[in-house]
């Protein structure tokens, strides 16, 4: 193309110049509209759970299921012949602690990343030190897991939020397992004298029907979100749940209150470790005004809960994470990790 155009250029003068120009110009353009060679799509990950969680019988698993979470290219199965084939293989704590023997060691495939996970806390956790040197990867509540997966958080509210539900209660608790020895029995104990609390659960005489709790909840000014125990990060669906979900203010006893601000605005909810005393604590929700307490809902007009309660959801994650997690990592001491 540019030896002919050359060509014309010296038999023609100007016009041949034009004429190599042109020519040269649609050469090019030519080149820039061709179809380059199509880019394959990266195959799938697969990630194979060992143990469903609490459950003997996993639930279906269609091969789009990352997809409905907006997870591409991940591919969710329980079917354990694919041990020697799977990027990764992720085991529930809670049926470990019952059947470690079940661990296929002996058909690791060389290299292949096993992911612990748990979202319970490690006051409820066994078994742990029998676990070092298996593990590359961890799925928990905790900020600093590989895996990230809190039980909620605040996502931008598109519109109006919706109208506070009407308030007929003042306190309530909705409590499943009351021990005398945790800390949330013995601060609950200390504000009965002062303050009404309705308490609703299976440890009461008031148990709720599976679609009870929210419309139950939501009828009192504040709900006691106390954890069964204080770890570090660990917030569960008592708070986001059933409280910020209900449309009612929470009185949080866990981690410290700036763990709970990497979450939510300071002024969503009520610290328990923000008053000397129990009886300080009863006093100042007693005696809150309406236009005090409509403040601690000012984070609706700009956000909204999302629940993460979904163990499809939580499992797909590891797809999303794939890329940039820490290659030929071992926990040697899982358990000193996890209760740090």
């Amino acid at each position: 193309m540019h030896l002919a155009g050359c060509s014309l250029a010296r038999r023609f003068g100007a016009l041949g110049s034009l004429t190599c120009a042109a020519l040269l110009g649609a050469f090019w353009l030519l080149q820039l509209l061709r179809p380059g060679p199509r880019a394959t799509p990266p195959a799938p990950l697969t990630i194979l759970v060992w143990h469903w969680p609490f459950s003997q019988q996993p639930p279906d698993l269609p091969r789009d299921t990352c997809a409905r979470f907006g997870v591409a290219h991940c591919h969710l199965s329980t079917n354990r012949s694919l041990l020697g084939q799977a990027d990764a293989v992720v085991f529930h704590h809670r049926e470990l602690q019952s059947q470690l023997a079940h661990l296929p060691l002996a058909a690791r495939p060389p290299g292949q990343p096993w992911v612990w996970a748990s979202l319970e806390s490690p006051s409820y956790t066994r078994g742990l030190g029998r676990l070092s040197g298996i593990f590359n990867w961890v799925l928990s509540y905790r900020r600093d897991a590989d895996i990230s997966v809190p039980y909620g958080h605040l996502e931008p509210r598109r519109g109006p939020p919706p109208p506070l539900p009407p308030k007929s209660g003042l306190a309530v608790w909705v409590v499943g397992n009351f021990q005398e020895r945790q800390q949330r029995a013995r601060l609950f104990r200390q504000l009965e004298p002062h303050l009404r609390v309705d308490l609703f659960g299976r440890a009461t005489r008031r148990p709720l029907c599976a679609g009870c709790l929210l419309p139950t909840v939501s009828r009192y000014l504040f709900y006691l979100a106390f954890e069964n125990s204080q770890h570090r990060d660990y917030i569960t669906e008592k708070f986001w749940h059933n409280a910020l979900m209900a449309g009612t203010v929470p009185v949080v006893l866990g981690p410290p209150r700036a763990t709970y601000e990497t979450f939510v605005p300071p002024d969503a909810f009520i610290h328990v470790n923000d008053f000397d005393s129990a009886r300080e604590l009863a006093s100042f929700l007693a005696g809150m005004n309406q236009s005090s307490y409509r403040r601690y809902f000012t984070w609706r007009h700009r956000f909204q809960v999302r629940l993460i309660n979904d163990w499809r959801e939580r499992f797909c994650t590891i797809c999303k994470r794939f890329p940039h997690l820490p290659q030929g990592q071992v926990y040697q001491d899982l358990e000193g990790w996890f209760r740090a």
